[in-house]
């Protein structure tokens, strides 16, 4: 019954983070550029878009119902029922927001969805929300998710193609808030209020969310509402089906079949990442 609960808790998230997502970037690309040298300037020009605070509003509602489903569900079953997302996000920016999307884009879409669709059927059943986990394995991970979000963010300074930032600050980004889901999991695992307020882990989720928070709104103003918003869905939901698995100990499947199956579905995503093409300033775009 819990179990079940979590799951139509995180469908509804699903639904919502995608449209929260949408106007977000709408109202990004009505506000100044995002300066990390003013933090709080930026922070003000977003929220001073109605789009925009529309759009964290429904956030937050939206990150209510993922906390919630993460205290009845595994993470990894959480994540891949929000992985649905993807092909929520194309059909409510094509008929709600009047984005066009290309078959390129569609395509990467569906290769993406039917990559995560995958990983949820091989994910073998699960009971109880698995919250427990061991200080080392939790460290190594929400460390190296850390520091793969600040390669990504720092792109262009690396050697990687600047006419692509705006996907990476989407990735980087999903990877961020991946640091903060797991660490809230781990928040949801405590005993009580007075121990999540103390708990290192809960310092980690704000800081991570902060800095996701403003990757997120650059990358919406530097790239196309699609593949900007599925990179950070699909980098999130795979960050923390594998933060599930590594650092919480939910099961992976007992054969070399289901394997097998998992291997390709992630390889599916990365091949869905490549489909969408090279991301522009949106705001010219939409004009």
């Amino acid at each position: 019954m819990a179990l079940n609960l979590g799951i139509l808790l995180a469908a509804a998230c699903a639904v919502a983070t995608q449209l929260a997502f949408l106007y977000k970037h709408r109202g990004a690309n009505r506000a100044p550029t995002v300066s990390v040298r003013h933090p709080l300037r930026s922070g003000r020009a977003l929220f001073a878009s109605k789009y925009f605070a529309l759009g964290m509003a429904i956030a937050a509602g939206a990150f209510s119902l993922h906390v919630v489903a993460l205290i009845f569900a595994p993470l990894s079953v959480v994540q891949a029922v929000l992985s649905t997302g993807v092909v929520v996000l194309a059909v409510l920016a094509e008929r709600m927001f009047g984005f066009r999307v290309t078959r390129r884009q569609w395509a990467g879409v569906g290769l993406t969805a039917v990559g995560l669709v995958l990983l949820v059927v091989t994910l073998p059943a699960n009971s109880g929300s698995h919250a427990s986990f061991h200080l080392g394995g939790m460290i190594a991970f929400e460390a190296s998710l850390l520091v793969l979000g600040a390669l990504l963010i720092s792109g262009p300074h690396i050697g990687l193609p600047s006419h692509h930032h705006g996907l990476l600050l989407g990735a980087a980004s999903g990877v961020l808030f991946g640091v903060s889901d797991v660490a809230i999991k781990a928040l949801t695992g405590l005993g009580g209020v007075g121990a999540i307020l103390l708990s290192p882990w809960l310092l980690v989720a704000a800081v991570a969310s902060v800095i996701a928070f403003y990757a997120s709104a650059r990358g919406m103003q530097e790239g196309q509402a699609v593949p900007v918003i599925a990179a950070t869905s699909t980098a999130a939901n795979v960050s923390c089906i594998v933060g599930g698995i590594v650092v919480f100990g939910d099961p992976m499947p007992g054969d070399a079949l289901g394997i097998t199956v998992q291997v390709l579905a992630f390889v599916m995503v990365v091949v869905a990442a490549l489909l969408v093409p090279p991301p522009v300033r949106a705001a010219a775009a939409n004009a």
